[in-house]
């Protein structure tokens, strides 16, 4: 008789399962994926700690303040293309919160989150207005010289 050969699905390592959420602001878009690890923050696989802008570090990391409980012994990684610096620092930090909230599975964290800032779990629907045919801009018109 012959051993059998292990197969190739035992054999690979089994994916970290976690959670996946998303968040918008204007033109960007983030997905964040959240599951237990030693409470790593990544944004495009870059430490959130060597981020330059201080403004933009505390506004993403604005959710992890609000629940400490909630971050502490979690990885975050996001993944954001789109848009402009603060509007994909906006889109994680919808992201983190959304993905906080569905890990801890804990209401009042909701709450907290909606009485901070209404912005933090919903995404903001104004979009930029398209440019119109009779003006330079969208809603500017063209001056007029009759003389």
């Amino acid at each position: 008789m012959s051993a059998k050969k292990p197969s190739a699905k035992s054999d690979k390592k089994k994916k970290k399962t976690g959670i996946v959420t998303r968040g918008k602001r204007k033109e960007a878009l983030a997905r964040a994926s959240i599951r237990k690890g030693k409470g790593v923050v990544r944004i495009n696989s870059v430490n959130l700690d060597s981020f330059q802008s201080r403004y933009v570090r505390e506004l993403i990391r604005e959710p992890l303040r609000l629940a400490p409980e909630a971050a502490s012994g979690v990885d975050i990684d996001i993944s954001v293309r789109g848009g402009g610096a603060m509007g994909q620092a906006q889109a994680a930090r919808i992201a983190i919160a959304r993905a906080l909230v569905e890990h801890s599975g804990d209401e009042t964290l909701r709450e907290r989150f909606a009485t901070r800032d209404r912005f933090m779990l919903s995404e903001d629907s104004r979009r930029v207005e398209p440019k119109k045919y009779k003006g330079p801009k969208a809603r500017a018109r063209f001056q007029k010289s009759y003389r």
